[in-house]
């Protein structure tokens, strides 16, 4: 099974390993898979395993650096446009708190994502 690390990075961990299992098991035995490339394969799995775990300390770095922003931004009056309207609307950041797995001020009535301010006032 050659295989490029490409296209492993659509497969879990799970699936690469139970298709390794499955290539043993019905490999011919008068001609074996080859060492190097057996190694070949565990290397790609252990590149697939540092790619996931990458991304999930590139998530939490990103939740980390969005809290900070918004706590940075409590007690400031920013500029903001909300979901769905046309018209910019002014107000004092009072909180920040996750709403569906996103961080957003809380303004007055209203839950603001910070890609939703528009300008930062004093």
């Amino acid at each position: 099974m050659a295989t490029s690390t490409g296209a492993l990075s659509g497969i879990g961990q799970d699936q690469f390993l139970q298709l390794l299992i499955a290539q043993l098991k019905n490999q011919d035995p008068l001609s074996p898979v080859d060492n190097s490339q057996f190694i070949s394969q565990l290397a790609s799995l252990n590149t697939v395993q540092g790619l996931q775990d990458l991304n999930a300390s590139f998530s939490q770095q990103l939740k980390l650096q969005q809290l900070t922003q918004g706590a940075d931004l409590i007690g400031k009056t920013i500029d903001y446009l909300p979901t769905g309207a046309s018209a910019i609307k002014t107000g004092k950041v009072s909180s920040v708190e996750t709403q569906n797995g996103s961080f957003v001020l809380q303004v007055g009535a209203d839950a603001v994502t910070l890609d939703q301010i528009q300008s930062l006032r004093s």
